[in-house]
């Protein structure tokens, strides 16, 4: 069994103390550089196919987070956070992603013939192509559809190949970046809160965003309140979510 360089009890300590905090305190210090190193070990995080075809945008004046704060609603998250982070997707840069990836096999089997540099290869330059060009409609999501149905009638194929579940797919590789981030921001000291009730229309408007971005959500962040907590954590009995076969 490998040994941890970690002890379990840091690691429980630090999800057990993390908490969605409502209200952050407007008088306590903040480092911004605490995002910027929380940011950089998001990026780190476990993505689909390494296409990592996320962003994050930092809001930081206080003009533009009281601008963003009205379009969350008003949340208290989002009004007393001392710095607001939109995460998205950018399903466009689909192509750039797949090169980069793409030559970087290329690069760490050159000189190789061998079945699982050839297979790892044709992932990019067949495989993701195949699965990432859509078009406006939908349609060659429908065609792959058909095509994985009838391929999967005698042997496991993947069955989430349309359009819509690109997206699904794009906004749980972003939704474990959230998560580094947010535990990230916990080990530097600071609290998080991830918002999804937001008017994503205006929010690309507000920081000129990609009309092809998606918004998986908004964190805001900063120095917890006394009154940050709303209530104490409840969750449902480990029984009814955790199922062993």
């Amino acid at each position: 069994m490998p040994e941890s360089v970690y002890q379990p009890h840091d690691f429980s300590s630090l999800i057990h103390s993390r908490r969605s905090v409502r209200k952050y305190d407007a008088e306590g210090s903040f480092d911004h550089d605490a995002v910027t190193r929380a940011l950089e070990l998001a990026i780190l995080s476990p993505n689909s196919s390494n296409m990592q075809l996320w962003q994050f945008h930092r809001v930081i004046t206080a003009k533009k987070r009281q601008q963003l704060a009205k379009l969350c609603m008003g949340q208290n998250a989002a009004k007393t956070a001392r710095e607001l982070i939109v995460i998205t997707t950018t399903p466009y840069k689909w192509k750039q992603r797949t090169k980069m990836n793409a030559a970087q096999i290329r690069q760490a089997f050159e000189g190789r013939e061998d079945a699982t540099s050839k297979r790892a290869l044709k992932y990019y330059e067949k495989l993701i192509p195949f699965l990432y060009r859509n078009d406006r409609f939908g349609l060659l999501g429908s065609i792959r559809k058909v095509i994985v149905a009838y391929l999967g009638r005698n042997k496991p194929m993947v069955r989430e190949v349309s359009k819509a579940d690109l997206r699904v797919c794009l906004h749980k590789s972003t939704s474990l970046a959230a998560m580094t981030f947010m535990t990230a921001m916990r080990a530097e000291g600071y609290d998080t809160c991830p918002m999804e009730g937001f008017d994503s229309k205006r929010v690309k408007q507000l920081l000129n965003l990609n009309p092809k971005d998606e918004i998986t959500m908004i964190i805001g962040c900063g120095p917890r309140a006394e009154d940050g907590i709303y209530g104490e954590r409840h969750r449902v009995d480990n029984n009814e979510v955790i199922v062993t076969h």
